[in-house]
């Protein structure tokens, strides 16, 4: 090939790849999918970063991504410089560059509104209807309910750690049971104000398994032993035998229920840093499994689901802890319910990353 030639193919190349069609669609998968796991990883991360710092008293922060644009940018220069003299000269040159400019913002989620959405108890409508929509009951009330009819919940926080009532976990595993038989519905009524009404309705015809667990549930909550349909409310104390009162958990007390279970540095309780990790509550001559088990280590975890560094320790969920996953992945869920603040006054954070 004659200089020439390979001149004028270095000149097209140098065009065509320039004139390409526009980089936009090529790039939507990869962008879609990239930046998906980008932002769930760091949710992730951050509740995580928020229990460990509930644990040493420091206040919980949250940063939600509200926009990624993401700029791309492919530039292409030719030139092509012939001299028909004495030297018969010949150049060509070429240049190709490209850049990817994404911008994320970031909202600081911070004002009254989501502050009072934080220490809103949730409505006992809103537990009715996860456990209709088939998470397991014994889980979802462990983690967001104080109590049943006035029997008290395990509580792991700082300030009024206590232990469960052995009749509180008689109760919500025989719900369990029956609500793995099928012989229990749950149906939720709107009203003009507030945030519905639930009525818990068991079958009518049910094996003696189911009728036994049922039996258990109206004794232990006195409610009426006829009645199949019970109403539920926020509470601590029935206004009626038909009536099921739930005192239920913020999402703060879930979170300072959580981070009161994390194992901690025996050092570091030793210092004062902290309080001590308290002891599971014992059923039935059993410990009672923690609801998310959060481990601490000076080493960096080789197979962890999600982990941080916090002081000079690391903390994670080991990934092959299903049930502290699948807890971790309701609370998540549970966040997106909660009222985010108006955009107005919020401060902004946008970064240009390279």
């Amino acid at each position: 090939m004659t200089n020439f030639a390979r001149a004028f193919s270095i000149i097209s190349l140098t065009i065509a790849l320039g004139g390409c069609a526009s980089l936009g669609p090529g790039n939507l998968i990869r962008d879609r999918f990239d930046y998906s796991k980008a932002i769930s990883d760091s949710w992730k991360t951050q509740l995580l970063m928020n229990l460990v710092n509930l644990r040493y008293a420091d206040p919980p922060v949250f940063l939600d991504v509200a926009s990624v644009i993401s700029q791309y940018q492919l530039d292409s220069v030719a030139n092509l410089a012939l001299t028909f003299a004495m030297t018969n000269a010949q150049s060509a040159g070429g240049a190709l560059t490209y850049s990817d400019r994404p911008t994320i913002t970031y909202n600081l989620l911070s004002g009254d509104k989501f502050a009072r959405s934080l220490m809103k108890p949730i409505p006992p409508a809103s537990i009715m209807s996860l456990i209709e929509a088939g998470w397991p009951a014994e889980l979802v009330l462990r983690l967001t309910v104080h109590s049943i009819n006035g029997i008290q919940n395990r509580y792991a926080g700082a300030l009024r750690g206590q232990a469960g009532d052995p009749r509180f976990y008689q109760v919500i595993e025989a719900l369990g049971r029956i609500q793995r038989s099928g012989a229990v519905g749950i149906r939720v009524q709107s009203k003009n104000e507030g945030d519905g009404a639930a009525l818990m309705v068991f079958a009518r015809k049910t094996s003696e398994s189911v009728e036994a667990d049922r039996r258990l549930i109206r004794e232990t909550l006195g409610l009426n032993p006829k009645a199949a349909e019970f109403s539920l409310s926020f509470g601590v104390v029935p206004r009626n035998d038909r009536e099921i009162a739930i005192l239920s958990r913020s999402m703060l007390d879930i979170l300072a229920e959580l981070s009161g279970n994390i194992e901690v540095p025996e050092v570091y309780v030793a210092e004062k840093r902290t309080f001590p990790t308290r002891e599971e509550d014992v059923f039935e001559g059993r410990k009672v499994q923690p609801l998310m088990r959060i481990l601490s280590g000076r080493k960096k975890p080789a197979d962890a689901f999600v982990m941080v560094r916090n002081r000079a320790y690391w903390y994670w969920i080991d990934d092959r802890d299903f049930i502290s996953k699948r807890v971790f992945g309701i609370i998540m869920f549970l966040f997106t319910l909660t009222e985010k603040p108006e955009k107005e006054g919020i401060p902004i954070v946008t970064i240009p990353t390279r």
